[in-house]
């Protein structure tokens, strides 16, 4: 199943016990072995797991003070030897609670070689993403449309927010960015009671999370006239942007994909401005692998779900962010955003 002779996967944290089982809740457990799937969890949400988990998923209901010592009964029970766990989740504490609940089982990590796993995605998972932006461009269209001067950055988050739920969505696949003016200088900048007023840029960067898949984009615009300066970093983030969309393909390095944009934007006078990585996979959870930034050697597979995300930032001016999201391809990208980048709104 994975490497370090690994027969047996333990699963604790709550994405990744989503990512295999589909269930959302707050304690349980998924253990793999060949074709035992086991999901531990406590009576609270006996009914769901027995409703939505069928043959060949068993369901252990265990209290939640005994819960270590079902995952080293259930361990013990599906013949584990190397059990692969998440390194990069599980506490030090947790560890050590398995550790000495599982007596002679032999634990390997495993987080990095689930997420390579994640990182490629089925084409059902590619039609919930999809389902999830066409979510979020809709909530954008519907508040972009009715954005008043004299609100404030908090009320539009909230609206964005409020739409998505009516669409249909769980939530926000993150908490939502609304930047006024100069505070779109601030790449990720927290909603303030900042009003707008007119000829201030609008950077909105938002996404929804439908059927536990999330969707990401960023759109920057302006209500009125923008200065000569928003106008002139929007054309070069567009750009950038453009290029690196239609250049970007699988095979290539996460530091390759990045560099399509990277190198446009500093030809262009912005490379101190454009401080962070192009873009990020998107699943389950907002950030995932690949990562697409200078430093990354990332391959890009087919499948894979890449955001591109160019931006340029000047304290006491503003910022420009442009954001789409795209599944890999091996000839290209397919852009899963279907959402309009004019700077006036």
């Amino acid at each position: 199943m994975f490497e370090n002779n690994i027969d047996t996967l333990l699963i604790l944290s709550p994405e990744n016990r989503f990512y295999f089982s589909g269930l959302n809740t707050s304690l349980g457990c998924v253990i793999l072995k060949d074709e035992r799937k086991v999901f531990i969890t406590d009576f609270r949400y006996e009914g769901y797991a027995r409703k939505k988990l069928s043959s060949p998923w068993e369901v252990v209901i265990t209290k939640s003070v005994d819960f270590y010592d079902a995952i080293s009964s259930t361990l013990s029970t599906v013949g584990a030897n190397v059990v692969g766990y998440e390194d990069e989740s599980v506490t030090v504490a947790d560890f050590r609670r398995l550790r000495t609940n599982c007596g002679s089982v032999a634990f390997e990590p495993c987080s990095a070689q689930i997420a390579e796993q994640r990182a490629v995605k089925t084409e059902e998972e590619i039609s919930k993403i999809a389902a999830a932006q066409l979510v979020a461009q809709k909530a954008l269209q519907r508040v972009s449309s009715s954005i008043k001067i004299g609100v404030t950055e908090r009320e539009v988050a909230a609206e964005l927010l409020y739409e998505m739920q009516m669409l249909g969505a769980e939530g926000a696949s993150f908490d939502t960015i609304v930047a006024f003016g100069e505070n779109s200088a601030v790449p990720h900048h927290k909603p303030t009671s900042r009003k707008l007023d007119r000829n201030d840029v609008i950077l909105v960067d938002m996404g929804a999370k439908l059927d536990g898949y999330c969707s990401d984009m960023t759109r920057t615009f302006c209500l009125g006239t923008p200065c000569d300066e928003l106008v002139a970093i929007h054309k070069v983030v567009l750009e950038a942007q453009e290029y690196a969309l239609a250049n970007i393909k699988a095979g290539m390095t996460g530091l390759e994909a990045d560099s399509f944009a990277r190198e446009f934007i500093i030809a262009h006078g912005y490379g101190k401005e454009f401080g962070h990585n192009l873009g990020h996979g998107v699943g389950v959870q907002i950030h995932e692998k690949p990562c697409l930034g200078p430093n990354s050697n990332d391959i890009l597979k087919p499948n894979m779900i890449i955001t591109v995300e160019p931006g340029i930032y000047i304290e006491g001016v503003g910022g420009v962010r442009i954001e789409d999201f795209a599944v890999v391809k091996e000839d290209g990208l397919i852009n899963l955003t279907n959402f309009n980048k004019n700077l006036i709104l």
